[in-house]
């Protein structure tokens, strides 16, 4: 046989191969947010997105509740299905295209995100108390989802993680401040709680936003690949990589909290955590950014707590008790956004001041059932000021729901500071035990959240 017959058979058997072989299909695949062991947001419509071929046809259900969709040209598909209310019930959500993907084991109830930098990432077993706290987390109704740390330049699809049942093998490496927090809604609210720990340790503020142009690496990396997942809001714990900014922090908080309820579609409550003293700065002051940090309170739904006590060594950035930390921004949520009533969800934060003669009286937001001493010693770390500007300490004395304060050397009071250091250890509280949040009088920008 010739070598041109030869080629003609090849060429045809080689034609034949490429006309017979179906084409390969992709398989319909959902992002790593919803998997097994996961909790759905109660309340909230139930988005359901992936990948399929184009133009694929996707079946997705929910119980009794199914939606269709078709995959568009770049293979991206979404479904909506109805909202539902945490009933206890265990779930299985079903995807199904050319293939059929079953994820089981799923609850409804309340879904927050944690963010922010190393005080968030800090794990439940290097707080206080680990060992106990850890050898008691068998809850099966909390569900864990740790964001890896990565940064992009683009918004990422997907991120590789998967849900974790709450239990002592899970737990230890979890954000401590996260934990505590949902394990306080849990408790009161007797709902399932999905937590998503998204935080890197040293992150300044900037790399999170997704307003700024472009996004920041880390909201590329770690905020987009999980929305548009149905959650009921997120806690924050950073600043200490912005310390220098002082009010310029404000604006940027107001960035951060605006552009993720925008990419999220709705407004959703934002509880944030005021750094605790930290006697190592020492060439920049905090009370600029304390001030901007309690600025953000003028941003709608949002609430602080404040970390004054907490202090275990003032020369540690990283309090060890976590614990109070995810229960007062707890008190915020349950109060605020679960409508729990008779709740004091704030220590006292500084409203006005009048001059009385030589005196200032300081009014306060978040007196409770009254103000006193933590340890029963006169007020401390209060500071006055007069014309010049000089400040002296000072004494302070409650006087039913205000602090009049004053000095010997001050004559005609203009101003007054509290709490104004980095290494202030002030123990004004209100009866409920939750601190005063430090404050300067002069053009203060702070809110108070009510």
């Amino acid at each position: 046989m010739s070598r041109r017959v030869l080629a003609g058979v090849a060429i045809g058997v080689v034609g034949l191969w490429m006309v017979s072989v179906p084409a390969v299909r992709a398989e319909v695949k959902l992002p790593k947010v919803f998997g097994s062991h996961m909790v759905l947001q109660q309340q909230r419509p139930v988005i359901v997105w992936g990948w399929a071929d184009p133009g694929e046809e996707v079946t997705v259900a929910l119980d009794q509740n199914t939606a269709k969709a078709k995959a568009d040209a770049q293979g991206d598909w979404k479904v909506t299905l109805p909202a539902l209310n945490a009933d206890g019930k265990v779930r299985c959500l079903t995807v199904s295209g050319t293939n059929k993907i079953e994820l089981t084991d799923i609850l409804v109830g309340e879904v927050w995100v944690g963010s922010g930098q190393s005080n968030m990432e800090w794990p439940v077993a290097a707080t206080i108390k680990a060992q106990e706290v850890i050898a008691a987390a068998n809850h099966p109704q909390i569900r864990l989802f740790q964001v890896p740390k990565v940064q992009t330049k683009e918004p990422a699809k997907d991120v590789q993680a998967e849900w974790k049942v709450c239990t002592p093998q899970s737990v230890p490496g979890f954000s401590g401040v996260l934990y505590f927090f949902g394990l306080k809604l849990h408790q009161e609210l007797n709902v399932p709680v999905g937590l998503i720990n998204s935080s890197w340790g040293g992150s300044p503020i900037e790399a999170w936003i997704c307003t700024s142009k472009p996004s920041g690496g880390m909201h590329n990396g770690m905020i987009a690949p999980v929305k548009p997942v149905g959650i009921r809001g997120a806690i924050w714990y950073q600043g200490e990589s912005n310390l220098g900014q002082g009010l310029k922090y404000f604006e940027k908080m107001k960035a951060l909290i605006e552009g993720w309820r925008g990419i999220w579609g709705y407004e959703f409550p934002f509880y944030f955590v005021q750094l605790a003293p930290f006697g190592s700065y020492v060439a920049t002051p905090m009370g600029p950014l304390w001030e901007a940090q309690a600025a953000s309170l003028k941003i709608p739904g949002t609430g602080m707590a404040v970390t004054t006590d907490l202090v275990d060594n003032i020369k540690d950035i990283h309090p060890k008790n976590k614990l109070d930390v995810g229960n007062r921004l707890a008190l915020w949520a349950l109060a605020k956004t679960y409508g729990k009533a008779g709740i004091v969800y704030s220590g006292p934060l500084y409203k006005s001041m009048a001059v009385e003669g030589n005196k200032v009286r300081l009014s306060f937001a978040h007196v409770g059932s009254g103000l006193k001493s933590r340890d029963g010693k006169p007020l401390s770390d209060f500071e006055i000021a007069g014309a010049d500007g000089k400040f002296v300490p000072a004494e302070a004395a409650v006087d039913g729901a205000s602090i009049v304060v004053q000095s010997k050397e001050v004559a005609e009071p203009k101003q007054v500071r509290f709490g104004w250091s980095n290494t202030a250890n002030p123990n004004l509280i209100n009866a409920e035990g939750l601190p005063a949040s430090p404050f300067q009088t002069k053009d203060w920008q702070g809110g108070t959240g009510e």
